[in-house]
């Protein structure tokens, strides 16, 4: 039997019996196959999170943007346009914590601290030079301020660093509220603006510095005998001169100097305010970048961040320039944290933890190496990214931008009374900012986990996108701000003022708060009680004794950045405390003090 020929076409491989013919299906069904094919194989197989070249040649090559023609920083645009534009989850915290309502700032003092009227010598005067930035100054003045109650003398208003790498020439009276200073704390300590003639004329200071974190009996050592002789001490370099642990009732003083007595001058506060006023006619929150990318502090930090042979060429020179600056191993800094996240990463990372395209993010920070072209990646994420110079006009401007510590101020204020505060890096001021916006109201405060960001940053090429997002969250668990989430006495005390924080005890007290508003808290500690910290012997009766070798506190055990007895991919308990580096400043290492000066902020 001989077989119909089909159309179009020969059939060289004839059926032995006659076969069915199968029905036709209509064009909108074979169209639906289709979509619900290509959705199953995108849920079978997820797109990576990049093409990064580097990632597909070699896992451990650092992952950053790749290379341009000349060497430069190149934004990943094919990495960039994976990254969805919606949020991870709708259901964290982003703009604060549900735990906030339930802690309050609390630093009055206690009934054992007297009065300075009765505690201060009249022949007594402690001068301090500071030391660095204006955030390093700001500690030196905290310090400054608890060493003179320590060694029962009248302080005079400190000096700030004119000289070193900042180059500033203003005063104190130019950035802070002198006169409010001065009232504040005078029932802590007596104050005066000028150091007075004593019998008929100005005494010379003698000039002496002390170690680091001194301790009170080493100022009872070491100072109050040149006081007692000399009358005026004048200590030079004073910043982190006094030590980290201290009695409850000094703890709060520094608060109390820290919160509440240092204020900036109205034209710097007016103008702080404005930016922010601006910030939020442009969305409801807004997030506070501080990006620290200079080229002088990439070059310290030793690390690479991907610009070929151009950076390495131009980022060694500045290196030369220290001769103490010793050879570095970029990707042992990489590893051990100690490495800024680059503008790409920080927008990774804040993607990941659900901030949308739409966000409004102020970057406060010096010159960005690389420039503009440093940003594209960040801004390809959040576009509506803004500076101070972008938001206020230059005549604004002009009263502050000669002068690197008024400018510096008005990032503060912005950081300060943002939604949310951000920052790539470990310095002076992301630690006080941290600090202040715990005792506030615990408003919501990032700081990278740069140590475990590391390896997922290098490896992100090989995941989905929700896998990331999902390790990010993770690992940034004990670093948003939450309350407890650090142990109290770990880490800098202006980083964790654990003693002036306060635990509301009564339910009925547990009302909602907003944490814009918690800047109007009392000092009182009613109605709760203050987290526990080690206490420290108070020796500030004392007058002169023991060996002077007990200068400094007891050296704290490492701490991990992990939760203890948890693996990286173990879920992380609400409740967990959560211990993070804190003796180590990934960008300024004591053994190069004479770098400080231009890493400080």
């Amino acid at each position: 039997m001989v077989l119909p020929r089909r159309r179009g076409g020969h059939n060289h491989n004839p059926c032995p019996c006659p076969c069915p013919r199968r029905a036709a299906l209509p064009p909108a069904a074979l169209l639906l196959l289709f979509l619900l094919a290509a959705v199953a194989l995108l849920y079978v197989s997820p797109p990576p999170l990049s093409d990064h070249p580097a990632l597909a040649s070699s896992r451990h090559r650092s992952s950053h943007a790749p290379l341009n023609s000349s060497g430069g920083l190149e934004p990943a645009r094919r990495e960039i346009s994976r990254v969805p534009r919606g949020g991870w989850t709708a259901a964290d915290d982003q703009w604060g914590s549900k735990l906030a309502s339930k802690f309050y700032g609390c630093s009055n003092s206690s009934s054992k601290f007297p009065d300075s009227s009765v505690i201060t010598h009249p022949d007594r005067y402690l001068m301090i030079v500071t030391s660095g930035g204006l955030n390093q100054q700001r500690t030196g003045i905290i310090d400054a301020v608890v060493a003179a109650r320590i060694l029962n003398a009248t302080l005079v208003v400190p000096k700030l660093d004119q000289t070193s790498f900042w180059k500033d020439a203003s005063d104190f009276a130019q950035i802070f509220d002198a006169d409010w200073f001065i009232s504040s704390l005078s029932k802590d300590v007596r104050i005066v603006k000028m150091l007075p003639e004593i019998g008929g004329k100005v005494r010379a200071p003698h000039r002496m510095r002390v170690p680091r974190k001194c301790t009170p009996r080493c100022y009872l050592n070491r100072v109050l005998p040149a006081l007692l002789k000399k009358h005026v001490v004048r200590l030079t370099k004073f910043d982190y001169r006094l030590a980290n642990r201290l009695d409850s009732d000094l703890q709060k003083l520094r608060c109390r100097v820290n919160y509440h007595a240092l204020r900036f001058t109205d034209p710097i506060q007016e103008m702080g305010e404005k930016i922010i006023q601006r910030m939020r006619e442009r969305s409801t929150h807004f997030i506070a970048l501080h990006l620290r990318f200079e080229p002088d502090m990439l070059a310290f930090s030793g690390c690479y961040y991907g610009g070929g042979e151009k950076e390495k060429r131009e980022l060694g020179v500045i290196r030369k320039r220290w001769k103490t600056l010793h050879a570095s191993n970029p990707e042992k800094e990489r590893r051990h944290g100690r490495c800024p996240l680059t503008p790409e990463e920080v927008g990774l990372m804040l993607k990941a933890l659900g901030y949308t395209n739409d966000v409004h993010i102020y970057v406060a920070s010096g010159d960005i190496y690389g420039g503009a072209r440093t940003l594209e990646p960040l801004k390809a994420l959040f576009p509506n990214l803004h500076t101070k110079e972008t938001i206020a006009s230059k005549d604004e401007l002009a009263p502050f931008s000669k002068y690197s510590s008024r400018m510096a101020a008005l990032d503060f204020i912005v950081c300060d009374g943002s939604d949310a505060f951000v920052t790539n890096n470990n310095g002076n001021m992301a630690k006080i900012l941290a600090g202040r916006r715990r005792y506030l109201g615990h408003k919501r405060t990032i700081r990278p986990n740069a140590k475990r960001l590391y390896s997922l940053f290098l490896t992100r090429g090989n995941m989905s996108w929700d896998a990331f997002s999902s390790k990010v969250h993770m690992f940034q668990k004990g670093f948003m701000g939450e309350p407890k989430e650090l142990r109290p006495g770990r880490g800098e005390f202006h980083e964790n003022p654990s003693t002036c924080i306060c635990e509301k005890t009564d339910p009925k007290t547990l009302t909602k708060s907003n944490p814009r508003s918690q800047q109007g808290l009392t000092n009182g500690t009613e109605g709760g009680k203050a987290t526990s910290e080690p206490t420290v012997p108070d020796n500030t009766g004392e007058e002169l004794g023991g060996s002077g070798e007990e200068e400094d506190d007891a050296p704290m055990e490492k701490e991990d950045d992990a939760p203890v007895g948890k693996e990286d991919d173990a879920p992380v308990e609400k409740e967990e405390i959560v211990d993070t580096e804190a003796e180590d400043d990934a960008l300024v290492r004591p053994d190069d003090p004479e770098l400080e000066e231009f890493l400080s902020d």
